[in-house]
């Protein structure tokens, strides 16, 4: 019998053993990778085609993003209406998003009614017509809302810090502003469309409880198909070019009483061994909510109700950005704690008790994401479109329990000098 009186052993986050469950592949008859997860105890799924169709390959300004958009917007035998229709016939949910690389289309849907919706998923990529009424209003909707977001100071900043961290030619820095939706044009969505879309390079995400037949089914569907998968996709538009000036000090509302700050520098992709290790140098710095900015901005001076760091999540170059909003008498303030921070870490080892407590919850996160087919597949989709492999997630799991405060004082010795960092206040 179970002694009730005698609490349970803790056992430390680091301690478990993680497993990072396999996915099925396959190749479709036109060479369409499928990753799968069969999992799941509920008869649900979730279906993702993603295609190299982001801002970068771009020749025009906010195209990919409307060409995306739109694809549920009308086909040539399907109104909007109509095909929002189907989906919620069957008590699914389409989505569609559009990142630097790429753009993707997504159902979730109860596994039995997959077949139904498949067709429709099909139509939408081979035959959407790009409706001019449908265009009018995307455009007249995307300057609303662009019209209101540039009152915002923190809008204001992603926008302009990225700007400066790589450049107006590159598709992480452009901006795009009203005279870009007015510019755009059916002929524009369609030739994107026939060249990313129609013969464009698709990789396919699925996971959930999965039917006896999917693969067959998606063959049937999209097997013939114009698009494939290749082995490396180059985008368009790559060159950073980071700006010259540091420090930045930009004033968009004459009245406004709170500044948003970023401070930003470049720093290597996933494919660095450095990556993964400032993985767990940014958390304790301010990649979470008990981090060492969250206690000396938020908790000690209340500068802010909130303030973290993190490096982007690009597949070719990205930065590490400290992010936060503030009162705009104390914005320069708050740089200057950010800095008083990164100089003890470069001068003092971070203590046993903070290093486990860090490395706790970065296994316990992770732990987090391989719990349900959603996150498994997710967890997969970050590898695959980065051009990684298992080994990396294992390497990094490794790496994390093992780092050691000295490597991580290196490391903001490295990467944690003022002089590096772009510096705006948008107040």
């Amino acid at each position: 019998m179970i002694n009730r009186t005698i609490p349970p052993p803790i056992k430390d986050a680091i301690e478990f053993n993680l497993e990072l469950k396999p996915y099925t592949k396959h190749i479709l008859n036109n060479g369409v990778q499928v990753y799968a997860i069969d999992a799941g105890a509920q008869d649900v799924l979730q279906f993702e085609m993603i295609f190299y169709a982001g801002n970068s390959f771009e020749t025009k300004k906010a195209v990919a993003a409307a060409t995306n958009y739109m694809l549920k917007n009308g086909t040539s035998s399907k109104t909007a209406f109509q095909i929002n229709e189907a989906f919620d016939f069957y008590g699914a949910y389409c989505t569609r998003s559009c990142s630097n690389e790429t753009a993707s289309i997504a159902v979730h849907t109860l596994s039995k009614y997959l077949p139904e919706l498949l067709p429709v998923l099909k139509d939408m990529i081979t035959d959407s017509v790009f409706p001019e009424e449908e265009l009018s209003i995307y455009k007249q909707n995307s300057k609303q809302k662009l019209a209101v977001n540039l009152q915002k100071c923190d809008f204001v900043a992603n926008r302009l810090i990225d700007h400066y961290l790589y450049g107006e030619n590159h598709a992480y820095g452009t901006v795009n502003v009203a005279a870009d939706y007015d510019a755009l044009s059916t002929e524009e969505l369609r030739n994107h469309f026939k060249q990313y879309y129609l013969n464009g390079n698709c990789i396919i995400f699925i996971a959930g409880k999965l039917p006896a037949d999917l693969f067959d089914q998606l063959n049937k569907q999209f097997g013939n198909l114009a698009i494939t998968t290749k082995p490396s996709v180059k985008s368009l538009n790559d060159k950073r070019i980071i700006a010259e000036q540091k420090k930045y000090r930009v004033q968009n509302d004459e009245n406004g009483v709170q500044g948003a700050v970023r401070l930003g520098r470049p720093f290597p992709n996933r494919h660095h061994p450095d990556f993964t290790k400032m993985m767990v140098l940014n958390t304790v710095f301010g990649g979470y909510f008990g981090s060492r900015l969250m206690g000396n901005i938020r908790e000690d001076k209340g500068y802010t109700y909130g303030i973290h760091s993190y490096v982007q999540n690009h597949i070719d170059d990205t930065s590490l950005v400290i992010s936060t909003e503030a009162g705009k008498t104390v914005c320069e303030a708050t740089i200057e704690e950010v800095y008083k921070e990164m100089k003890l870490l470069r001068e003092e080892l971070i203590d046993d008790e903070e290093l486990l407590l860090v490395k706790n919850y970065l296994i316990g996160s992770i732990l987090g994401d391989l719990d349900g087919p959603f996150h498994i597949i997710g967890r997969w989709k970050n590898i695959v479109l980065n051009n990684l492999d298992e080994k990396y997630f294992y390497e990094s799991v490794s790496m994390i329990k093992n780092i050691s405060a000295e490597e991580l004082r290196e490391l903001a010795i490295k990467y944690f000098q003022p002089e590096d960092f772009f510096e705006l206040v948008v107040v």
